[in-house]
């Protein structure tokens, strides 16, 4: 970590694959900033209408769960490519003369929402660290996934500069150990990152890996006040909607040397779609036999719930379902009768309606309250769903994913030469972070060293900080995984 002279105020902005916040340092106090009325956390999604008007945050999901309700999708083709075909000769005497061509269309599969009336973009920042990905298709519009970045990262400059004054490289923006992607993803994420920040007029180049900005959170909070010990070793654990990143640091005072960083591309969004597919998928017809009438014929299998789930668990694309081919093989569940036509109606209202966004709202509810206690009740009243979900099923489904998390601890440790009874504290940050099943993996390894850190915002605290004390990462002097 180098240290440059230090700023008036410094401002950090942990730009988040789920959720993003942003704040500012005055050398004493650490400030979060409202990005949405009065909220310090803002939705990292754009909606782009048709005429490319955005809208950011919570209002861009507020306004794709509207414009889908109750709106059946109809897929048309596209014209992928020309076919001529000479119908008539050219008249031989006449040198101007030409053959007569008709042209028509060749049409592909049924791929295009004619009467979609605007996209939904979440988790882009999982895609910026692909090279091949360049652009995508915007209502016939071929969007560069920087022109995507752009309408966030300034709706988030906005919302600061309506508390400080910014001026150039002032502003420090937070990455993850490790962008998704092949080989060289982090190279052009952060250059894709840069290139929209300053189209949004951030004018930032600077980067901080994100739990480094948390542990210069926790020390600035804690060690400057004498609360933790003045130096030491301290692995700091970040897990948040998108990512697990790690990083191991010698501290003394507010100075870090930073041995280890490393990351695994899994998080919350990940551990919710998991409990969708253990407890939410059942209820909508999962499992259930599928009778219908085929050519004079009764036909009976199982129901093909593996067309529907990819597109439930992907909520901003849910929407999609609602269309004839998908809609036909539900209605033949629910005239069918029995137990399972109550489930497959279900399924329709959830589709009808666009409420996939619901359920994972109220599916990262119960998440957070299997934090405190052992059981609780994933409550969608609009599709009369109320489920037990205790904290026996709910670490049972976490196994691969603690053997994952236990291994990459292995792996990091390893990588330092450090052993783990040498590690005098653990900090323990991010949303996920708080899942009883973690703290406990956590506290068994590190009896008595773990502690938790501002799981929301200690990235965008530390950020600001680090842009104060013009701290910047050198990852030629860090191992890194």
């Amino acid at each position: 970590v180098v240290t440059r002279n230090e700023l008036a105020f410094g401002v950090g902005l942990d730009f988040g694959t789920s959720n993003s916040a942003a704040a500012w340092f005055d050398g004493q106090d650490v400030h979060m900033i409202a990005l949405e009325e009065e909220t310090v956390v803002m939705p990292t999604a754009v909606h782009l209408d048709r005429v490319l008007r955005a809208r950011t945050g919570t209002a861009a999901i507020r306004q794709y769960i509207l414009e889908n309700q109750d709106r059946i999708v109809e897929l048309t083709p596209e014209v992928i490519a020309q076919a001529s075909l000479v119908t008539g000769e050219a008249e031989a005497a006449d040198p101007f003369s030409q053959p007569e061509i008709t042209t028509s269309a060749v049409y592909g599969a049924a791929v295009i929402d004619r009467g979609l009336p605007g996209r939904l973009f979440r988790g882009v920042k999982r895609l910026i660290g692909n090279a091949e990905m360049k652009r995508l298709m915007v209502f016939d519009h071929p969007f560069r996934l920087v022109a995507l970045l752009t309408p966030m990262l300034k709706a988030i400059r906005q919302s600061i500069e309506r508390v400080v004054s910014l001026t150039h490289d002032q502003v420090i923006i937070g990455r993850p150990v490790h962008f998704e992607g092949p080989s060289g993803a982090s190279e052009v994420a952060l250059a894709r990152l840069s290139e929209a920040a300053g189209y949004a007029g951030l004018k930032s180049n600077r980067f901080y890996p994100e739990p480094l900005a948390a542990t210069l959170s926790y020390l600035v909070q804690n060690v400057r006040s004498g609360v933790e010990q003045q130096k030491g070793l301290a692995l700091t654990f970040d897990f948040g909607g998108g990512t697990l990143d790690l990083s191991l640091v010698r501290f003394n005072g507010l100075q870090m040397a930073v041995l280890v960083t490393s990351g695994l591309a899994i998080g919350g969004d990940h551990i919710d779609q998991l409990i969708f597919k253990r407890f939410i998928s059942p209820h909508l017809g999962k499992g259930e036999r599928w009778v219908r009438r085929v050519d004079g014929e009764v036909i009976e299998t199982e129901f093909p719930f593996d067309e529907f789930e990819a597109l439930l668990l992907n909520w901003p694309v849910t929407y999609t379902l609602n269309q004839g081919k998908y809609r036909s093989k539900i209605r033949d569940g629910i005239q069918q009768g029995g137990a399972a036509a109550e489930k497959f109606q279900r399924l329709e209202e959830l589709i009808s309606h666009n409420l996939s966004y619901r359920v994972f709202q109220a599916i990262r509810t119960a998440k957070a309250a299997l934090s405190t206690t052992s059981e609780t009740i994933i409550d969608v009243p609009e599709l009369d769903l109320s489920i037990a979900m205790g904290l026996p099923e709910f670490n049972d489904l976490l196994q691969d994913l603690l053997a994952q998390i236990e291994t990459l601890i292995d792996q990091t440790l390893a990588r330092a030469g450090v052993d783990q009874s040498n590690v005098d504290l653990v900090i323990r940050t991010g949303g996920s972070s708080l899942i009883a099943s973690i703290r406990l993996c956590l506290e068994a390894r590190f009896p008595g060293r773990v502690v938790v850190h501002d799981p929301f915002t200690s990235v965008a605290a530390g950020l600001s900080i680090a842009s104060y004390y013009g701290h910047e990462y050198d990852p030629a002097t860090t191992i890194e995984r």
